[in-house]
Formats: structure tokens, C-alpha cells, sequence
């Protein structure tokens, strides 16, 4: 069924051989993820200024598309170190976007055809208000007092 000659696509040993010298996507993404969360966990803005600055360094050669876009875009959010420090986790993270955004999607999900704008509104209006309520009487979040 398979060539002899273990060069050809067909051959497994070769497809093994080939795979082994590739480095997947996510295996580059993950040491880029652990420095940038590095320097948000930084105690203060300038030390994650100069964590920044040997990131951008490793970066210039490696990834420059990342370095370049990296120097002018995050130090942007270096302003959530002027926040307490309990606050700063919660200021920076999406976390409660993310948990309304999903139930909005189960929710236009469950109605496959949606006849009209008004249709699709009444189910998204209901949540957001529900949602609404809820954060007016549930535990305070953030708390701003010092």
C-alpha cells in the first residue's frame, strides 16, 4: 500500500520525523502569555515598566509585530497601578462581560428563527434588566472607600 521509499508523504516515520522539528502555534504563544502576565503582576508600575523593557528586548528578534505593537499598546494599562492593589485584578479582567456576553448567546440561541429586531430584543432586554437588578443588590464589587 505504501511506497517503499520512507520519504514520501504517506510514510509515517517521516511524518513523525517532520513533526518533531515543528513547534505548534501555542507552544511560541505560551512563554509570550507568561511574560505579559508577568509584567501585570508586577508589585508597581515601574516594575512592570522594566519588566516590559526585557520582554521587548526578547521580542524585537523573535516576534517584532509583538514587540512593536507591545511598546506603544501596554504600558496603556499600566494605569491600573494606580488603583489599590486589591482592585487591580478585578479592574483588569473581562471576567463579568464574558459570563453576560454567554448568557446572551444561550439565550438568542435557544429562539433559532427570530423573526424580527422587537423578537430578538424582548429576550436580551429581560436579561440585561434581571442582570441590572442584580448587580444593585448583590455584593459590592469594588468598594472605593479607602
Amino acid at each position: 500500500m505504501f511506497p517503499a521509499c520512507p520519504g514520501s508523504a504517506a510514510c509515517s516515520a517521516c511524518n513523525a520525523t517532520r513533526r518533531k522539528g515543528h513547534v505548534s502555534q501555542l507552544d511560541r504563544r505560551t512563554p509570550v502569555a507568561h511574560q505579559i502576565r508577568g509584567i501585570f503582576n508586577a508589585p508597581d508600575a515601574v516594575e512592570a515598566q522594566r519588566l516590559l523593557n526585557v520582554a521587548l528586548k526578547d521580542w524585537q528578534v523573535s516576534h517584532p509585530q509583538l514587540s512593536a505593537w507591545s511598546e506603544k499598546n501596554l504600558p496603556k494599562g499600566f494605569a491600573v497601578f494606580d488603583l489599590p492593589e486589591g482592585h487591580r485584578v478585578r479592574m483588569r479582567t473581562t471576567n463579568g462581560l464574558e459570563r453576560l456576553n454567554k448568557a446572551l448567546k444561550r439565550r438568542t440561541r435557544v429562539a433559532t428563527l427570530i423573526p424580527s429586531t422587537n423578537s430578538c430584543l424582548r429576550p436580551v432586554s429581560a436579561l440585561l434588566a434581571e442582570q441590572d437588578g442584580q448587580w444593585i443588590t448583590a455584593k459590592i464589587y469594588l468598594t472605593m472607600k479607602p
